[in-house]
């Protein structure tokens, strides 16, 4: 399965579940919801994410159509994360920096900050560790994060992700400075 053209074929699921969440592609429209929660949350985010400071309601939509191609061409699997109860989006995921060949993603997220400290975050990579290795055969996944970010980093070893190692002055900050980047991975055979 090598061969990009047949990674369209694939049938992945539009969307998975967990306790609390659903778990799902990006679909037209929801850029709106995006923006709002990146703007009210620029605090928490903007540390890590630039991008956060930077959204406007055109930007976010626009994105939010790009990821929900790069879904169905399997480039890049960007999660919308919804609470179930009531229908309210309240962060991203998703599996990127994918290797097909080797069956590699890297997971990533984000979550508004009026639900952080909840477990959802946490509860969101069970379910996606969990549709990785079942519905896409998963090798290997992986969580990185700035050095610095020790919520986020909280969220790798809660979840059993395993640290790797520290690239250092890997990437440049929000502030242009070099940053040093945790690795964590959880592998087949391993962890699951």
């Amino acid at each position: 399965m090598s061969n990009g053209n047949n990674l369209i074929l694939m049938d992945i699921p539009e969307s998975l579940e967990s306790d609390r969440l659903l778990i799902r592609a990006p679909r037209w429209g929801d850029g709106a919801a995006v923006c709002k929660a990146a703007l009210d949350s620029v605090q928490e985010l903007g540390p890590w994410m630039p991008w956060a400071s930077r959204l406007t309601p055109e930007a976010s939509e626009a994105s939010v159509r790009r990821s929900r191609l790069d879904y169905l061409e399997r480039s890049d699997l960007r999660l919308m994360l919804i609470l179930k109860e009531n229908g309210q989006f309240i962060g991203g995921s998703g599996l990127h920096r994918i290797d097909w060949e080797a069956r590699k993603f890297e997971i990533g997220y984000w979550i508004h900050s009026a639900w952080a400290g909840k477990g959802l975050i946490s509860e969101a990579v069970e379910a996606i560790t969990h549709f990785a290795v079942t519905e896409l055969q998963a090798n290997r996944l992986e969580i990185r994060c700035d050095a610095r970010n020790e919520r986020s980093a909280g969220v790798a070893r809660r979840s059993g992700f395993t640290l790797e190692g520290i690239l250092r002055k890997e990437k440049c900050d929000v502030d242009g400075e070099l940053r040093d980047t945790m690795v964590f991975a959880k592998v087949r055979g391993a962890e699951f």
